[in-house]
This record gives C-alpha cells, sequence and structure tokens, in this order.
C-alpha cells in the first residue's frame, strides 16, 4: 500500500534508538524526509547515517533536550514546516507514590506531558494552514491499565492524551488528526530497563526477568519495534484521514478491559 506521504517532512522525537527510531524508519521507508532528535550529537549523527544509508534518501538530525525550551525551539527550527509530528520521550522511573516529591512529579510533567504540548503548540498552526498534519504521540499502556509503580508516567501521559483528544475535534476537519500508540511488552531499551529492574529485586538473571515478563503477553512473545513503526507510519497515511483522537493499543493483547 501506498501510504501517499512520500515528500512529506517529518519530526520524530527521541528517535536515536528504541521506538522513535523504528518510527523514523517506517517514514523513511514510505519516502518521508524525517529529522531524528536526541541528546548526544555523537549518537544522533550515527543514527541519521544509518538510517540515510539504508532508505537511501535525505535524513536529518537536530540535538535537544526535549524537556528544555531551548531544546524544543531548536527542534522545531530544524524543521519548522513539519507535516508529521512523533512525540516521544523517555518515561520517569517507575517507583513508589510516597517516594515521588515534587521535583519528580515536575520532571514527569515537563517530560511526558507539557513537552509534547509544547511540540504540538509549535508546529499545529502550519499544519492546519497547510491542510494536513498528522501528530501521534507514542504514550504506554499505563494510560488505559494504570498500575502503582508506574503513577508518574500513567498521570502526565493521561493529561497529554485528554489534551490533545480536546484538540482533535477541532483540528480533524483541516485534515490534522492526533493520535496515541500505547504500546507495553516492545523489545526496547525500555524494556531491557524494567527487565533489569526486576534483577534487581528479585536477585534473578537477566533470562528469568525477561521471561516473566513475556508470560504476561497473550501472544507469548514480545513486539517488535518495526510492528509499531508500521503502525505509526499508517496512521500518518492519507488513508488515516478518519482516524483521530484514538487511542491505539500495542500490546500483543494483553490489555484486560473491553473498551
Amino acid at each position: 500500500m501506498d501510504l501517499g506521504i512520500a515528500g512529506k517532512r517529518a519530526i520524530v522525537c527521541a528517535s536515536s534508538q528504541g521506538l522513535g527510531y523504528a518510527c523514523a524508519k517506517a517514514l523513511a521507508q514510505e519516502g518521508v524526509i524525517v529529522t531524528l532528535n536526541g541528546r548526544t550529537e555523537e549518537k544522533l549523527a550515527a543514527a541519521a547515517a544509518a538510517l540515510q544509508a539504508e532508505v537511501g534518501i535525505e535524513v536529518k538530525h537536530q540535538v535537544g533536550d526535549l524537556f528544555t525550551d531551548e531544546g524544543r525551539a531548536a527542534l522545531v527550527a530544524a524543521c519548522p514546516d513539519a507535516d508529521i509530528l512523533i512525540n516521544n520521550n523517555a518515561g520517569p522511573k517507575p517507583g513508589t507514590f510516597q517516594d515521588w516529591d515534587r521535583d519528580r512529579w515536575m520532571q514527569a510533567i515537563d517530560g511526558n506531558m507539557l513537552a509534547p504540548i509544547f511540540m504540538i503548540h509549535a508546529l499545529l498552526p502550519g499544519m492546519r494552514e497547510r491542510k494536513f498534519g498528522r501528530i501521534v504521540n507514542i504514550t504506554s499502556a499505563m494510560v488505559k491499565a494504570p498500575r502503582p509503580h508506574q503513577g508518574l508516567s500513567t498521570a502526565a501521559r493521561s493529561g497529554l492524551t485528554a489534551l490533545s483528544k480536546a484538540i482533535s475535534k477541532e483540528t480533524v476537519a483541516d485534515n490534522v488528526t492526533i493520535n496515541n500508540i500505547l504500546p507495553e511488552r516492545i523489545a526496547s531499551p525500555r524494556t531491557k530497563f524494567l527487565a533489569e529492574m526486576k534483577m534487581d529485586e528479585q536477585g534473578i538473571t537477566f533470562d528469568e526477568a525477561m521471561a516473566q515478563i513475556v508470560a504476561t503477553i497473550p501472544a507469548g512473545r514480545m513486539g517488535q519495534p518495526s510492528e509499531l513503526g508500521a503502525a505509526c507510519a499508517y496512521l500518518c497515511s492519507v488513508q488515516a484521514s478518519y482516524i483521530c483522537g484514538q487511542n491505539l493499543q500495542l500490546d500483543g493483547g494483553a490489555y484486560p478491559g473491553l473498551i
């Protein structure tokens, strides 16, 4: 299927590795000119060079810390006419409610709610004026299935989800859609980090920790970043113009609810 987005321009936040890189790759394979983002020039430049060599089209990159006004401004300036915005950022460290002081709360809100909101705020007017825009927020399964140790992530990303739903009711008339992808149990650096936490907490091996995680997945396996990237690319397609304000779960059937 031709997704109809060749030649479009995209900013993919936090995309030097993991899920962000997978989304950037899927878009680039469709002919989208992507701008990668990360905090480390050497790592980011290497990722951009590798992707460009693989897909054979231009791949740009811009260093910038999404937690800061300066980092976001530099990223927007690198691609001010972006047709596609993929919001992504590292999630807060799991913990317990009593351990989360004001600083931890503000860090989570800044990184996982306000940072993507400000990116949308900067790029949305141009998208609406050009009558094409695709915004995809990579959030978390915790938005719909909260767990105590992920309360920071749940709270911050639920705020982003609510705001996105509200404004999507206006933007869709201008062919600008806003949707969210809710990943869980995807083979990524984040999952590796969570497995390492299990190792420390339970005194088990990495393989045992991963086996515990896989045991919770009806599909019987971890999801692949490429699967999430493909879903993201479809949500950015011309064919997906009637999909707006939705939460797409990629979890191998793990979500226990009906709606």
